[in-house]
């Protein structure tokens, strides 16, 4: 059974740091990505690495202040935010996907629940 599990969100005054974990079993992902989705918004792309965990991606509005990274070796993926703003509450889930394709691909075929990040200004 494919599973992607989230862990490390919770909450962190503004300008501080979370490190966020997605730990995956039954698949083999070539490609990891983040997303968020705040209340009332859209879900909005954040991060994504591909396999060999030297390409990576993110969206300009966390650029400088978010680095994600993967240990293949765990199946796990990481989100490092530091400098975290208020704008950057959310609902973050992590997304994989099996398809050899681009990182700037949108679609991911498998999700996980979702961690709780809330920053407080």
């Amino acid at each position: 059974q494919v599973q992607l599990v989230e862990s490390g969100g919770g909450l962190v005054q503004a300008g501080g740091s979370l490190r966020l974990s997605c730990a995956a079993s039954g698949r083999t992902f070539y490609d990891m990505g983040w997303f968020r989705q705040a209340p009332g918004q859209e879900r909005e792309f954040v991060a994504a690495i591909k396999w060999n965990g030297v390409s990576t991606l993110y969206a300009d509005s966390v650029k400088g202040r978010f680095t994600i990274s993967r240990d293949n070796a765990k199946k796990t993926v990481y989100l490092q935010m530091n400098s975290l703003k208020p704008e950057d509450t959310a609902v973050y889930s992590c997304a994989g996907r099996t398809r050899m394709t681009t990182i700037q691909d949108p679609r991911y075929d498998y999700w996980g629940r979702g961690t709780q990040v809330t920053v407080s200004s």
